[in-house]
């Protein structure tokens, strides 16, 4: 049986390409196509999704799967948030507009910006990232109480200065609305798929938590 493999990041730059196609027996594990992909994940400390969902080394892969090789992520709607990984500038404005409710007193925001460098590089496995974006906002509007929230990641190149990711949270009481933005911004860094470069290089992080 035939199964994609996606690969990002410094994962991609071994291999010289963001998919592959691995030829397998039947009944194959995840363990399996990991060890027949050799050096190209050799001493990165990878997790592993199967059609967009978290697996581990036991998952029995189906033909046509799509599994991905997801390095250590460095940071990369329903009627109550509007999150996504976008392209070009991120606008805090948008994102507090979004949020704007008649049961809030307070609206927080956080944006992470490029210091130091001229510019810093962003690369996602998008199809997956802008869910998980989305269902970690739900999450922390939920856990907080909290009237709507809204988040966007950049990828691409962004400028010294420009944001790279804001959160943008409405809710009836300030406490409320920073605890449910610091939890985004926190579980973005944790657990979505976004990759950043610096000067060339990838930076170091850790294996995204699955849910």
């Amino acid at each position: 049986m035939k199964v994609r493999v996606r690969l990002f990041a410094m994962l991609r730059e071994r291999a010289g390409a963001g998919e592959l196609e691995l030829e397998l027996p039947d009944g194959a594990r995840v363990a399996d196509a990991l060890e027949r992909l050799g050096p190209v994940s050799s001493g990165v400390r990878v997790v592993m999704a199967v059609n967009r969902e978290y697996a581990g080394p036991e998952h029995v892969l189906a033909p046509d799967d799509e599994l991905a090789l997801i390095p250590p992520v460095s940071g990369g709607a329903t009627p109550d948030t509007a999150s996504a990984i976008v392209t070009g500038p991120i606008s805090l404005d948008a994102l507090v507009e979004r949020v704007r409710d008649p049961r809030a007193g307070a609206v927080v925001t956080f944006q992470g910006v490029t210091r130091e460098v001229s510019h810093l590089d962003y690369e996602a496995y998008e199809e997956m990232a802008g869910p998980r974006l989305a269902a970690i906002v739900d999450d922390a509007v939920a856990r907080h109480g909290a009237c709507r929230g809204a988040a966007e990641h950049r990828v691409g190149r962004v400028p010294l200065s420009e944001a790279s990711v804001a959160v943008a949270v409405s809710a009836p009481h300030r406490a409320q609305a920073f605890a449910a933005a610091r939890e985004v911004i926190d579980r973005v860094k944790e657990e979505v798929p976004i990759w950043k470069r610096e000067h060339g290089e990838w930076k170091d992080g850790t294996p995204p938590a699955a849910p």
